[in-house]
């Protein structure tokens, strides 16, 4: 029974270090396109705010910008 027990730990093991290779790989490749962008004119710290509000929720979105614009009007800016 111990044995068995350890065969599915070492599997679920190199299951991970398997994905966090993967995930490495992922990482890099995305940076790459950051460069790429980069490289032909495009700010790269825009595009990763602009990907990280396409991924919230609209209300979300609409919410975070009213508070934003909220701050901003507080603190005189813009």
């Amino acid at each position: 029974m111990a044995e068995a027990t350890d065969d599915r730990l070492r599997l679920l093991i190199e299951r991970i270090e398997r994905l966090e290779e993967e995930k490495k790989g992922i990482a890099d490749d995305i940076r790459d396109v950051y460069s790429e962008a980069k490289a032909v004119g495009y700010d790269p710290k825009i595009m990763r705010q602009v990907v990280r509000l396409r991924k919230m929720k609209p209300d979300d979105r609409n919410e975070m910008e009213m508070v934003l614009d909220t701050y901003k009007a507080a603190l005189g800016i813009g």
